[in-house]
């Protein structure tokens, strides 16, 4: 049979016409979904600058959906859903790009640490701990000890929590003494309560080392002593944590008034407190200078005159209440209506607030209940502030 040759010479330009054709609408398409891509990415951006969030996720998934392989939409889609609560979706995202074997070193560790704060976010503590471990040698490894950090006081590991924050002191991170006495503390209060008290004694002293200047290790270990009926040794270590730790004596003050009279030390105690009340005048000093006079000199009108002294050095609600509480006043039938009201008004006033989030408390707290920030409670009540 013979070749036409004619066949091949119509082919050639036929095939060469589909093939441009079919180029031209490959060409064409991808123009298509690259101009989507950016308009839905570049919506969504806009929708979170107005603080639109619900839009914003929407434009992003179809932005996703269009270029599924764009790991910067990715991670912006997993934060969205962390910042709006969603963490079941903000997992999910952050584990699909961990799956993804095209990624970059960089970005797998990005990912990782995203998906870290999705688990300590949605509070699944012993996942986030496992992720957060993961980042040791990584460019976020500061990060993923500081947040591992507040992991473990959040689960109340104190042990774990010193490691971390001995890690972070030696990293030049800041200083942690504080924080390693409190943890210190923390876990002589748990021997405590276990009536393992030499332990606890052990733990505080250790505590006072490593942190001389704090008021907590001494005060609480003051605590443990006059529970252990030894009122001298305890009050022997308020005036210690007095001479360290000066800043802190309305803490200080009114256990210092209770363990010197149980110790026979009234007298030593009411002229420590009167220096130290001349040079800070401070309520709660105060009211122990009141306690000691009444126990030294007996229950007198005279001892509530230091109430007085206050109001002429400074104005003090809380103070007036007082005075006028042991007061006679000419209509005596309306005092306790009018004691009552101003006990109701000082009320907010003998609070504490943490200075980190304005959390306000009957007691101080070395740790906020709100934000779980250290130290945030100054000693002082919130009249003084």
């Amino acid at each position: 049979m013979d070749f036409d040759l004619s066949w091949i010479l119509l082919g050639l330009p036929l095939a060469f016409v589909l093939g441009w054709v079919a180029s031209r609408l490959d060409l064409r398409q991808l123009r298509i979904e690259n101009r989507q891509a950016p308009k839905a990415y570049f919506k969504g951006l806009n929708f979170l600058l107005n603080e639109q969030q619900d839009q914003a996720i929407d434009a992003f998934i179809e932005a996703v959906q269009n270029d599924p392989d764009t790991s910067e939409l990715h991670f912006a889609l997993g934060n969205l859903f962390r910042r709006r609560g969603e963490y079941e979706r903000a997992v999910r995202v952050h584990e699909h790009l961990l799956s993804r074997g095209d990624l970059s070193q960089a970005d797998r560790q990005r990912a990782q640490h995203a998906l870290a704060l999705d688990y300590l976010k949605a509070g699944l503590l012993d996942r986030a701990e496992a992720a957060l471990l993961k980042l040791e040698g990584t460019p976020f490894e500061a990060q993923a000890r500081l947040a591992l950090l507040a992991n473990y006081e959040r689960s109340r590991d104190w042990l774990h929590a010193a490691q971390v924050a001995e890690k972070l002191e030696q990293s030049d991170q800041g200083s942690f003494h504080g924080r390693l006495a409190h943890y210190l503390c923390e876990q002589a209060a748990a021997c405590t309560a276990n009536l393992d008290f030499e332990q606890a004694r052990s733990l505080l002293q250790e505590a006072i080392k490593t942190a001389p200047d704090a008021p907590r290790p001494r005060i609480d270990l003051a605590k443990l002593l006059d529970s252990q009926d030894k009122p001298a040794e305890a009050y022997a270590a308020l005036v210690n944590a007095l001479a360290s730790s000066p800043a802190a004596i309305p803490l200080i003050a009114g256990p210092l008034a209770e363990f010197a009279i149980a110790a026979g030390q009234a007298l030593d105690a009411l002229a420590l407190l009167k220096t130290n009340y001349e040079q800070v005048p401070s309520l709660d000093v105060l009211d122990a200078i009141v306690a000691l006079e009444a126990t030294v000199a007996g229950p007198s009108p005279t001892a509530r005159d230091w109430y007085v002294r206050h109001l002429e050095r400074e104005p003090s609600l809380v103070a007036a209440a007082k005075w006028i509480a042991g007061e006679k006043l000419e209509h005596e039938q309306f005092h306790p209506q009018v004691q009552r009201a101003l006990d109701h008004a000082v009320k907010p006033l003998t609070r504490y607030r943490c200075a980190a989030c304005g959390f306000e408390a009957k007691q101080h707290f070395w740790q906020c209940p709100g934000c779980q920030a250290w130290d945030s409670y100054p000693p002082r009540r919130v009249e003084e502030l």
